[in-house]
């Protein structure tokens, strides 16, 4: 019998982030969820989908504290689709960010945006939106 294939998601943060309980919290949350987490910690966009092409992943998390959602998050999406990935690769955020910056994350690319979640409401968001880009 074949198995289904587990859901590959990195999970990082931007530059200069110190904050780093909530993208543990998570990456424990989906492993126990059945999903494979690469969990990279802090890097630049570029740096991010270069990983993220290395890896064939279905999702790039991103947890953010400290602000630079909209600048490095749209640095992200341009990173991605310069790479080729944007289109097969789902986006997630969380962390801590004005409500108001949800939309305009969304409008840049992001498919799901967290300002607080329970684990199923994450792990659900992912496998709704992995299922959207097959």
């Amino acid at each position: 019998m074949a198995s289904k294939k587990k859901i590959r998601v990195l999970l990082a943060q931007f530059p200069l982030e110190t904050h780093s309980r909530g993208i543990i919290a998570v990456a424990g949350m989906l492993r126990d969820a059945g999903m494979e987490v690469i969990l990279m910690g802090n890097a630049l966009p570029k740096q991010i989908v270069e990983t993220a092409v290395q890896e064939y992943v279905d999702v790039i998390g991103i947890s953010t504290y400290c602000g630079g959602e909209l600048a490095l998050g749209g640095d992200l999406m341009k990173a991605a689709e310069e790479r080729g990935i944007k289109k097969r690769t789902s986006f997630l955020i969380g962390g801590i960010f004005p409500p108001k910056d949800i939309p305009k994350l969304k409008n840049i690319g992001f498919d799901g945006t967290f300002l607080s979640a329970t684990k199923e409401e994450i792990v659900s968001c992912i496998q709704s939106a992995v299922a959207a880009k097959n």
